[in-house]
């Protein structure tokens, strides 16, 4: 994941999660670990669009959604792919047999988080390290069904599962047809949590 995207995701799990939406530049770059420099620039685009309003010790979220369907837009999921196999098992005993050390996304994380299913889905999604997830499911030349996405320094601290806009952005990139019923009630449940 790009640094600007990981400066999207802190800035959505602010807005949303820790209903928070005033914050500034040294404190993104500082919890994150990033120049200022580059929250400057994750951020011009954000202003260009009117999704945020930038005053001399803060700026101010204005649109979280144009945030999320943008960063959901700059995303490219399959350049943090590290690993991919084939396993053989229903998904559920997949995400139970996963080590401790791995967060889950896209419809996984939208179950655990949401408590809710809507559509069944045939592949999971974890940010994770490849030689732990590897002992666990071995390399597969059949079509992949599990999909290790490479851990970033700061994903861990939002919990076992991503973020609610990395879910989002996760789920806007995937080509199933059921990550379209997943959107649809995604941006409902956005709606709600945004009142």
């Amino acid at each position: 994941m790009k640094q600007i995207e990981v400066i999207y995701r802190e800035i959505l799990y602010k807005a949303i999660e820790e209903k928070n939406k005033t914050l500034t530049q040294s404190e993104l770059s500082k919890n994150l670990n990033v120049s200022l420099s580059t929250v400057n620039h994750a951020l011009k685009p954000l202003k260009n669009m009117g999704a945020i309003k930038i005053d001399l010790r803060n700026f101010k979220i204005l649109d979280v959604k144009k945030i999320l369907y943008y960063w959901a837009s700059v995303r490219n999921l399959n350049k943090d792919i590290i690993y991919s196999t084939r396993v053989e098992m229903p998904i559920s005993k997949i995400e139970s047999n996963m080590p401790n050390n791995i967060v889950f996304a896209a419809y996984s994380a939208y179950k655990f988080k949401f408590k809710d299913v809507l559509a069944d889905y045939s592949e999971v999604y974890v940010y994770g390290n490849r030689e732990d997830i590897k002992k666990r499911f071995p390399e597969n030349i059949n079509k992949p069904n599990l999909f290790v996405l490479k851990l970033d320094d700061n994903i861990e601290k939002y919990g076992k599962t991503t973020s609610i806009g990395n879910t989002f952005a996760d789920l806007w990139n995937l080509r199933e047809w059921y990550a379209k019923e997943f959107l649809k009630a995604f941006e409902v449940k956005i709606e709600r949590l945004l009142e």
